[in-house]
């Protein structure tokens, strides 16, 4: 299902204020920091990356990696850091979103 452009600018101006949780570094993306993000996706459905400057990634590589392995959406790609987002339909809904809490 491809996200309509509303949509992903009332997530873009959600992830605005969140804090980085996933860091790629110069090993680039490892086992360990696929299952990080998919924790993160998983409780949070929102998560902001970013990438190391001595990495060999640049951030819309490791976006775009991430968001086919992860099966999430990529929100936005600005200098080093990324968004990316997977709804997921398990978790309650409440007043306030997922990332939110």
């Amino acid at each position: 299902m491809t996200m309509r452009g509303k949509d992903r600018a009332a997530l873009r101006a959600e992830a605005h204020h969140l804090n980085v949780t996933v860091h790629v570094g110069h090993g680039g993306i490892t086992a360990t920091l696929r299952k990080s993000c998919d924790d993160v996706l998983r409780t949070r459905e929102l998560v902001k990356g970013q990438v190391a400057k001595a990495g060999d990634l640049s951030a819309q590589e490791a976006a775009e990696a991430l968001s086919s392995e992860l099966k999430a959406e990529i929100i936005q790609v600005i200098g080093r850091t990324f968004t990316l987002f997977r709804e997921n339909p398990e978790l309650e809904r409440g007043e306030l979103p997922p990332w939110r809490r």
